[in-house]
């Protein structure tokens, strides 16, 4: 779907624009769970302003952990914090939080956008590229139906994640609830594999150093960010040719 010229940022709208954004986010699926999002994300940023305080070391484990996981991922967040000696259950709760908070603020403002309700220049380039995704992993997905959507979101490939699939349930007309509760559900499903799998592999590999499996996993995703560089600027090269 192409994108208009007609967008604006919010505080460019018309009085009637303003109105009727209002009462979008009042009233629609995706304006309440953009609400519960938000609200989601303050209390664990709270949650975690006290933790710094009362425990140091441990606040800024977490936020270390919350940080890794939004630029490397939830297989690096988890390895760093098994690294840092925390348990199953605290790597587990920390994931699933942030992949929730993630889902809930960014699908519904990805719909506003897709929508031209609400465009966020400084999210444009990162939505299209999450629009782009799912276009080209739709009619795979839609071959399954809501089955296909749910391993989507759990199989661990390039550019599977929530958001993405969330997107492409989106795309195939799911309701917000259902899609939704279909995507967190495989991404919670991913996340208890995850911690599970890389529990036994931290076992076999920190007699060797407490780091060790984290330094492995990044490795492991640089060559993967590197193959999908040199992929994606072959392709472009030979789209010129």
């Amino acid at each position: 779907m192409t994108e208009e010229n007609n967008e604006q940022p919010v505080s460019e709208l018309d009085p009637e624009q303003k109105k009727e954004l209002k009462k979008t986010l009042l009233n629609s699926p995706e304006g309440k769970c953009l609400l519960f999002g938000a609200v989601t994300a303050f209390m664990y940023f709270l949650w975690l302003s006290v933790k710094m305080m009362l425990s140091p070391t441990a606040g800024q484990t977490f936020l270390g952990m919350t940080a890794t996981q939004a630029i490397f991922g939830r297989a690096v967040s988890i390895a760093f914090g098994y690294s840092m000696g925390f348990g199953y259950g605290t790597v587990i709760a920390i994931c699933m939080i942030v992949e929730t908070i993630v889902v809930l603020i960014f699908y519904p403002l990805f719909v506003f956008s897709w929508r031209h309700l609400l465009v966020i220049k400084q999210l444009k380039i990162l939505f299209d590229r999450i629009r782009e995704s799912a276009e080209a992993n739709k009619d795979i997905v839609l071959r399954y139906g809501i089955a296909g959507l749910f391993l989507f979101v759990w199989f661990p490939f390039w550019m599977t994640g929530p958001l993405v699939g969330s997107v492409i349930g989106f795309m195939m007309g799911l309701q917000t609830w259902l899609n939704l509760t279909v995507v967190l559900s495989g991404t919670y499903v991913a996340i208890i594999g995850w911690a599970i799998f890389l529990r036994q592999f931290h076992n076999q590999v920190s007699s060797y150093s407490s780091y060790a499996l984290l330094v492995l996993l990044i490795l492991v995703f640089v060559i993967i960010l590197a193959g999908h560089l040199l992929h994606k600027m072959h392709h472009e090269d030979k789209n010129k040719e």
